[in-house]
């Protein structure tokens, strides 16, 4: 009798990246790939069509954030297991992929040796997160404290990208171009974040997000 093989869908907008996850899954029996893209509207039209049983989701893609892709497919379709693969930092990211609807994370640069036991993991219908982040979670915990500064989990999902480019370094033009979006809603997003973050000024803003940005590291 042939082995059930779980179909997984890969959504990242670096082909290489693409190339090497698929290289590490064809060597598992149980798993196999049905598809592939690094933009949010085709991921949106494969899962139709595919019906994969786990998305792994970059959450930069080409024509969106994968924290958006995210809710929408949790919302659409509750039974697809979804694994963020970011270079984006854990433990600023991870646990707002978990409250968005992901059932795991995993940072890039563990993919060679994690990303097999991030999909089994999930696909057993548990949680994947590294060692070092169930350490952060379970040390807040037991101090009563959130895992992120509760000014910052009052971000939405957009103006968290936003905050996390900023402290990056990008120009609001770069920004915009990262995003896909305007200027003028990139400087919307701007003055929002300020006033939750209960800042005055851009260079305010600027010392924050470098700071957060560091402290993550």
């Amino acid at each position: 009798m042939a082995q059930y093989q779980s179909t997984v869908l890969i959504v990242d907008d670096h082909p290489l990246v693409r190339e090497g996850l698929k290289a590490l899954i064809a060597g598992e029996p149980d798993l196999c790939v049905c598809g592939e893209t690094g933009s949010m509207r085709d991921a949106q039209n494969l899962v139709r069509e595919k019906q994969p049983d786990i998305v792994i989701i970059d959450l930069s893609l080409e024509d969106g954030n994968g924290l958006d892709l995210i809710r929408r497919l949790k919302n659409r379709y509750p039974q697809t297991k979804l694994l963020v693969c970011s270079m984006r930092d854990e433990s600023l990211f991870a646990e707002r992929a978990i409250a968005t609807g992901a059932h795991g994370y995993i940072n890039k640069h563990e993919v060679t040796t994690r990303i097999i036991e991030a999909l089994h993991r999930v696909l057993d219908g548990k949680i994947y997160l590294s060692s070092q982040m169930v350490e952060r979670i379970v040390s807040s915990l037991s101090q009563n404290q959130l895992p992120t500064d509760s000014a910052i989990k009052e971000l939405s999902n957009r103006e968290l990208e936003v905050f996390w480019l900023i402290g990056q370094g990008r120009s609001t033009g770069e920004i915009a171009e990262h995003m896909h979006l305007s200027a003028k809603t990139v400087e919307t997003h701007r003055e929002k974040i300020k006033r939750k973050l209960g800042l005055t000024s851009a260079g305010e803003l600027m010392r924050h997000a470098v700071q957060w940005d560091l402290e993550q590291k």
